[in-house]
């Protein structure tokens, strides 16, 4: 059960930081500039933001309070970690899971899968659902009404309090249905999200075709 609520910042911070850790362990801990150069990173990122230094470092000591990372001073520039696995017990695999969900918000068990392939490799959707469930058991995560015309239900992380109304009974995305039609915008996002399925897609059918390839290997 989750005790605290981490704000934007926070959110952002801790996710980079557990990114770094599983994804490149070999520059981690993390001093400042790699902190915030994480944070403002365009890719794999949603929303992308633009952090200071002073956001990051304010982000840094609220964490310290809910004693989710530590800083460490024994070098000539300071570093920073996470413990957010140790205070919560948890595995690599969902590790991986509340990072996607800390760094680009709410996401399909399949969406998940296809973008943690640097963080953990999931042999298969079951995997991930196992893990969700662990995680929803623990008070991390929560299933989200599925919206429609959507075939996969959106997971979205507690450790920022109860999920926005319009994300939790799917009302957002009945709002994006205007009677005068969708703007540019609207488009843009909307081709993105469907390139990014058929990207998961793609990937789940790679996956497929080499195991089924490795039985008559």
């Amino acid at each position: 059960m989750v005790d605290f609520e981490l704000n934007t910042s926070e959110a952002r911070v801790l996710g980079c930081l557990m990114e770094k850790d599983l994804a490149t362990p070999e520059y981690y801990p993390l001093s400042l500039n790699a902190m915030v150069n994480a944070c403002n990173q365009k890719s794999n990122r949603n929303p992308v933001v633009s952090f200071d230094e002073e956001i990051v470092l304010q982000a840094m000591e609220g964490l310290k309070e809910k004693q989710l990372v530590w800083r460490s001073d024994a070098g000539r520039v300071s570093k920073f970690s996470h413990h957010f696995d140790k205070r919560f017990n948890l595995l690599t695999r969902e590790m991986a899971i509340i990072c996607l969900l800390l760094l680009r918000g709410p996401q399909t068990p399949g969406e998940l899968r296809g973008r943690s392939e640097r963080l953990y490799a999931f042999n298969d959707l079951d995997e991930v659902h196992v893990a969700l469930q662990s995680l929803e058991e623990i008070g991390l995560v929560r299933k989200m009404p599925r919206l429609p015309g959507h075939k996969e239900s959106r997971y979205v992380h507690l450790l920022s309090g109860e999920p926005e109304q319009g994300e939790a009974d799917g009302s957002a995305g009945k709002e994006a249905v205007t009677p005068r039609g969708p703007s540019t915008n609207e488009q843009l996002v909307a081709l993105e999200k469907e390139m990014e399925i058929m990207r998961t897609e793609l990937a789940e059918l790679k996956q497929a075709f080499l195991e089924f390839k490795r039985q008559f290997d």
